[in-house]
């Protein structure tokens, strides 16, 4: 069966709508809230896992020599 008659077959039932009370539904909603929880869900989880990170940075080898200057700066041309 083509496309084009798969068509034909669900035009009158189309036709059949009121297009001024076609409403999403209980469907529409239930897959909605599903959604929201499911975010809210992983939200949740998010924070939990941000809430164990204990970052520290490790030192910066040329820090040692003395005051690390940032990449591009006027000092590093100067040492070259």
């Amino acid at each position: 069966m083509y496309a084009t008659q798969a068509l034909t077959h669900l035009v009158p039932l189309a036709e059949e709508l009121d297009k001024n009370k076609v409403t999403p539904g209980v469907l529409g909603f239930i897959v909605f809230a599903a959604l929201a929880v499911g975010v809210w869900l992983l939200m949740k989880s998010m924070n939990r896992h941000m809430g164990k990170v204990d970052f520290e940075e490790a030192p910066d080898p040329a820090g040692a020599e003395g005051v690390a200057e940032p990449a591009g700066s006027a000092g590093s041309a100067k040492r070259k």
